[in-house]
């Protein structure tokens, strides 16, 4: 008799241990699939924005981003930073940087290291 109580009262905890494990489960569950939602909405947003940027930019330079986009690892441009490429982390050297300074604003300039199309902002550092 008592051995069976024992193993009632067993029974009993396991049953409310198994109970508590789901419930954390459950949560887990529900805030996974929160971010999931969270996470397609942006996308999609993202998505939308770049159809609509993309279709303001000219045939030929979104075809050359592409090509490097896929040979580059998703990135095809990258920011010039305070002289340095933010693709390669490389720093253009004095030949690099006065060809950039020189270019006209609308031309397409590259970085000679890892050959991505490099976005001049007023952070470029010319």
């Amino acid at each position: 008799m008592e051995r069976r109580e024992s193993i009632q009262e067993r029974v009993a905890e396991l049953t409310e241990r198994v109970s508590s494990v789901q419930a954390k489960a459950d949560d887990a569950t529900a805030r996974r699939d929160a971010a999931t939602q969270q996470i397609d909405g942006e996308a999609a947003t993202v998505t939308k924005e770049r159809e609509v940027a993309s279709a303001t930019i000219p045939a030929d330079l979104l075809k050359l981003y592409e090509k490097l986009r896929l040979q580059s690892g998703g990135v095809g441009a990258a920011r010039l930073y305070q002289r340095r490429c933010e693709g390669c982390q490389l720093e253009l050297n004095i030949t690099e940087v006065n060809e950039v300074r020189a270019a006209a604003p609308d031309t397409v300039v590259r970085c000679e290291n890892c050959r991505r199309i490099l976005v001049r902002t007023s952070e470029s550092g010319l």
